[in-house]
């Protein structure tokens, strides 16, 4: 199924398990999903609501910060949305590599996802920064942010560093009230 993935940039697996390449969702949450847990369908589910739009999950094979992962290991997390929801599988590590696939979506990610997505040494200095940010807005889409607990153990509700200037516009807070699932995959591996 995975061949799939050399002729099309996004492939979709549906929750019974049909594979198709379209249509693209007016909302995405990726992530890492290892292992796939509430706060996921919790962050999904809040953003769904607060958007009006569906929100289909994306699992990239590809990250910034580690390997490759091996077909099997696709296979087994995928394999968890099975009865959950569409999981779109793709090569786009970055938020700019997923804004060409899916433009004009709704990107959902954690506070603490969304702090690395603005850190300038991902795009070798603010100003990359902000050209990653600019390129985003121009396609139309918006980064939907969820809370969570820091390493402190404060929760943390986004609020755009004012650096960003008319950048902030991009992205689109959920309250405490919104959403909140004080829980982590790392944790989660860790009690394992």
């Amino acid at each position: 199924m995975w061949h799939l993935l050399d002729e099309h940039a996004a492939v979709c697996v549906g929750p019974g398990g049909a594979v198709a390449t379209g249509p693209r969702p007016p909302g995405l949450c990726p992530g890492s999903f290892n292992p796939l847990h509430h706060g996921h369908l919790g962050l999904a589910q809040a953003a769904a609501r607060h958007l009006g739009a569906a929100v289909h999950f994306e699992l990239s094979v590809r990250n910034a910060d580690k390997p490759e992962l091996p077909p099997a290991e696709v296979e087994r997390r995928v394999a968890q949305f099975a009865g959950v929801g569409p999981v779109w599988v793709t090569r786009a590590p970055t938020f700019l590599q997923k804004a060409e696939l899916f433009p004009g979506a709704a990107f959902v990610l954690g506070w603490d996802t969304a702090v690395r997505v603005v850190d300038p040494k991902y795009y070798g200095g603010e100003a990359g920064r902000d050209s990653a940010l600019a390129a985003l807005r121009d396609r139309g889409c918006r980064l939907v942010v969820g809370g969570r607990v820091d390493a402190s153990g404060v929760f943390r509700v986004w609020e755009a560093p004012a650096a960003l200037g008319a950048l902030a516009g991009l992205f689109v807070p959920l309250s405490e009230a919104d959403f909140r699932a004080d829980v982590s995959s790392t944790e989660l591996r860790r009690k394992a």
